[in-house]
């Protein structure tokens, strides 16, 4: 599913126009990126938990030339399935 898809089915099941719709979604979507950039956490019951966590700097090779290059840290974004969701998806 992309975010057409996802506009679609927003609009079907809520019977708001395409454009709300959109407009909606982007909302989410836009308070969604807000709260990751501050490393504020997204637990949203039934579904799941977003957060940031940061990543150590680590050792790696450059598979072209085989020397080794060292992986700076970082920031990067987990999801972690609520319980909901999991037995959603493995019924």
């Amino acid at each position: 599913m992309n975010k057409a898809d996802l506009i679609a089915k927003v609009a079907a099941k809520s019977g708001l126009t395409k454009k709300d719709s959109e407009i909606a979604v982007n909302g989410v979507m836009d308070s969604l990126k807000e709260a990751l950039k501050n490393d504020d956490k997204i637990q949203l019951i039934g579904f799941g938990t977003f957060k940031v966590v940061q990543r150590k700097a680590r050792k790696g090779m450059n598979i072209q030339t085989k020397k080794p290059i060292t992986i700076p840290a970082k920031k990067a974004v987990r999801f972690v399935p609520g319980k909901t969701l999991k037995d959603i998806v493995n019924k």
